[in-house]
């Protein structure tokens, strides 16, 4: 009986190790989807991953994702949207991929009052994990896009949503959250207009990504340095990759980003985000641009640079294994 317990037990651990090679041998995919083929490019938001299990999670898709009919999009299964300013939520698109200059996409079709995000999720039948008063305003607005309210899923800060393999979280973001006028009725638009407001919808929210490789990815939103950086991205979730925005006016600049990376976060690998400029030319890193000043204070961490369209796989620890190209 005893040798048959450890011959079982054997076995047993032999699965279990094999399962959890298996597992961390899977990879991320994370594919940019910016106005320019190649580039990483002024308006560049929009980013879509794939967990190895198949669940598809698109990221703000602004103003440089052609709508439902994107042939980059394919299926997805949750939208995610860090806040309802313009180049975010999308009030206005490119046409197809290429439409203008880099440095100046061609953003001609408007998508106001129900904005590129809320046609994208009623045309993709997706859900969406919104945190703030978000969740009420993106409800109305898929409904209007011929969807279901039912697709808009709330998610506050230290509750936890989950799609497939994939686990999703918030966390908060030091940035303004306000609504433009060309979103809402006429009448109140003028009226907020003429006192100087916006329509409010609560705070922005930045997301942290847990997926059933192990991999766990924080998307910054438009912030600034904050504590919760350390405390909460690093200290609790442990993120082993970070999306930041480093723009500068906005959010963070390079240095401030920098900082947040290299003292704060501490990633194993970093992608750059809403950088505000043509940061590329020939899909390489254009020098004296905010992006490679950015690349040059990141510290002993590899730099990616969103290409769009552009695979990019990544393993357990936030290191690209596949679709990155040197820079």
């Amino acid at each position: 009986m005893g040798k048959k317990l450890s011959f079982i037990s054997i076995v047993s651990g032999m699965l279990l190790l094999l399962t959890a090679s298996f597992a961390t041998a899977q990879t991320v995919k994370i594919t940019p989807l910016g106005s320019h083929d190649g580039e990483f490019c002024s308006r560049d938001r929009a980013m879509l991953f794939e967990d190895p299990d198949g669940t598809r999670l698109l990221f703000d898709v602004g103003r440089t994702v052609a709508g439902a009919e994107d042939p980059r999009l394919g299926k997805v299964d949750v939208v995610l949207l860090s806040g309802v300013h313009g180049d975010h939520i999308g009030d206005k698109r490119i046409s197809k991929v290429g439409d203008g200059i880099c440095s100046k996409p061609a953003t001609n079709i408007k998508t106001t009052p129900n904005s590129n995000t809320a046609e994208i999720i009623a045309a993709k039948k997706a859900r969406a994990f919104v945190g703030g008063e978000m969740h009420k305003l993106l409800k109305n607005k898929v409904a209007a896009a011929g969807g279901s309210p039912k697709q808009v899923e709330i998610l506050r800060f230290g509750g936890e949503r989950q799609a497939g393999g994939v686990k999703v979280a918030i966390v908060p973001v030091t940035h303004s959250n306000g609504l433009g006028g060309n979103f809402i009725h006429k009448d109140f638009a003028d009226l907020l207009s003429k006192n100087g407001l916006t329509a409010y919808v609560g705070p922005d929210n930045g997301y942290i990504l847990s997926f059933s490789n192990g991999l766990v990815i924080y998307i910054s939103g438009d912030s600034g340095i904050f504590a919760d950086q350390d405390i909460t991205v690093r200290g609790f979730y442990g993120a082993k990759l970070a999306i930041i925005n480093a723009g500068g006016i906005f959010t963070s600049g390079p240095k401030e980003a920098a900082y947040s990376i290299n003292r704060l976060i501490r990633p194993n690998a970093v992608i750059p985000h809403h950088m505000n400029e043509a940061a590329t030319q020939n899909g390489k890193l254009l020098p004296n641009t905010k992006t490679a000043k950015f690349k040059a204070m990141i510290k002993h961490i590899p730099v990616y640079l969103p290409l769009s369209g552009r695979t990019m796989e990544f393993d357990v620890n936030g290191f690209c294994v596949k679709g990155c190209k040197p820079n």
